[in-house]
């Protein structure tokens, strides 16, 4: 089983800094023991204007068996079998499963996208070809252009023959694959990681559900935007439906974040025509973040959720007004909330200060106990982006779990899309939303989320109210029925601390 990764350099940036950011010294071969072989590393030329790392994975197959057995008994896979096909198979030569695994074990810190020695080289991207001899396609050569080339590879994807003695047969299930693009090394090796499995449809180990974590963790950045996701979240996940379904879910959440914002910031950067033209302008982004603080104000609120907190614009807004003492932002993309630390710089911030705020990665899909015990909540331009279905677990999770004393909801109002001159008509908004309702359907989907909870709901415009159309946004503040109660819980940061 053989990978190899080559870069070139220029006088500035040598090619031997692939020496760094794998972590592996290009003057000496390595070897590492894995729990199915040996992986060596070494560098068939190393020098400023090429260089090429070569992975070599030693595969033991009977020990492959051996612990697969030891699986069955423990309940972690499906019945032993002692087939020759067990004994005798590719698992050696092809790549699969055990290469991903072997190159997040050798190559970790890489994939991480760490690099002590020089920490400004993962930010770096490199001129990076990647080879793969012997990689099983199991739908063939066009099925690898698709995984590889919307994440900016280019692809070849040469099939290899049955037997080159008998062309007649044709190809096999293999191909010999070559990359090449402008990518960072940490990417690029995500990619190797949850497409080689995909392509050989097959796993060695066992499929827990923490695969569900390793996969939105590995596919950050590229995969909620991928047009096979469906595909590979199946095949990565071994074919589980539950797994696959959960995966899905959380991507479809994560869009929000990582989706391409051009279109939503356009919207929300546009002014009200009707405003006096020797005035600054107020965006709508701004004015609802407005809006939603002044909801809070009156609402008496002190501790916060900002749920499904992006990039931490409302966040920020918060910290600068003190009556609001805890600020929790909350969001499913780990990159969103990167982003956010730096926005807010987090870093730079007093002790006091950084007090204040908390960023956590989590989905609304299911109930979290860091959650519950705050004053309000937020989830501003969040609940269009969750497919139907799944709404009544978003509801519950907020308002039947967490139980703030007061819930501000904003979404788009459908009807005012005819307002928008760069709106196609009958589209949405974003190409990320799953609906956007008009007025009567926002106020009949509050009012039954109110009474089912225990909530009296009122509602607000967001922007210019116009006569015929109502207000670009639409907002509606839930406040919990006084005689309702909830048992005492900790805060998002005692239970981080815990």
């Amino acid at each position: 089983m053989f990978l190899t990764i080559s870069t070139t350099g220029t006088p500035d940036q040598p090619a031997t800094d692939l020496g760094f950011l794998l972590h592996k010294h290009p003057g000496k071969a390595q070897q590492f023991s894995t729990s199915h072989g040996t992986a060596h590393v070494l560098y068939p030329e190393a020098d400023d204007e090429r260089c090429t790392a070569a992975l070599l994975l030693e595969v033991d197959p009977v020990a492959l068996v051996r612990r697969g057995r030891a699986a069955s008994r423990h309940g972690r896979g499906g019945a032993p079998d002692a087939a020759l096909a067990q004994y005798v198979n590719d698992r050696p030569y092809a790549a699969s499963s055990l290469l991903a695994v072997a190159i997040g074990s050798v190559f970790s810190s890489a994939v991480k996208g760490q690099c002590a020695a020089r920490p400004e080289l993962p930010g770096r991207t490199l001129p990076l070809r990647i080879a793969v001899p012997a990689l099983p396609a199991r739908g063939g050569a066009e099925l690898v252009q698709r995984l590889f080339a919307p994440l900016g590879w280019t692809v070849t994807a040469t099939p290899v023959a049955l037997d080159e003695r008998f062309p007649e047969w044709g190809a096999s299930r293999y191909v010999s694959l070559v990359l090449q693009g402008e990518q960072r090394l940490s990417d690029a090796l995500r990619h190797l990681y949850v497409l080689l499995p995909v392509l050989d449809d097959a796993k060695h180990y066992w499929v827990a559900p923490d695969e569900v974590d390793k996969l939105l963790r590995l596919g950050e950045g590229w995969l909620t935007g991928h047009p096979e996701q469906g595909l590979i979240t199946s095949r990565y996940l071994a074919r589980r439906r539950s797994l696959t379904r959960d995966a899905l879910d959380r991507l479809a959440l994560a869009r929000l974040a990582e989706a391409d914002d051009t279109r939503a910031e356009e919207l929300d950067n546009a002014v009200d025509e009707s405003a006096d033209t020797d005035e600054r302008p107020v965006p709508l982004a701004v004015r609802r973040r407005a809006a939603i603080t002044d909801a809070l104000r009156r609402a008496g609120a002190a501790r916060v959720l900002d749920l499904g907190c992006g990039q931490g614009q409302l966040v920020g807004d918060l910290l600068k007004d003190p009556r609001f003492t805890e600020i929790v932002g909350l969001d499913v993309s780990m990159r969103a909330l990167q982003e956010a630390s730096r926005r807010l710089r987090t870093e730079r911030m007093t002790e006091r200060q950084a007090a204040r705020v908390t960023l956590l990665q989590g989905s609304l899909a299911y109930t979290d106990r860091r959650l519950t015990g705050y004053d309000a909540a937020v989830l501003s331009e969040v609940i269009e982006h969750v497919d139907p279905p799944r709404l009544p677990a978003l509801e519950h999770a907020v308002f039947g779990a967490a139980r703030p004393a007061t819930v501000v909801v904003t979404t788009p109002n459908a009807e005012y899309n005819v307002r928008w001159e760069t709106l196609p008509a009958g589209h949405v908004r974003h190409h990320d939303h799953r609906f956007e309702w008009n007025r009567k359907e926002f106020r009949d989907w509050a009012a039954r989320v109110a009474e089912r909870h225990g909530y009296d709901v009122a509602f607000e415009p967001i922007g210019p109210d116009d006569p015929e159309v109502g207000p670009p946004t639409q907002m509606a503040v839930f406040r919990k029925h006084s005689t309702a109660t909830t048992a005492p819980t900790p805060t998002a940061k005692q239970a981080k601390t815990a």
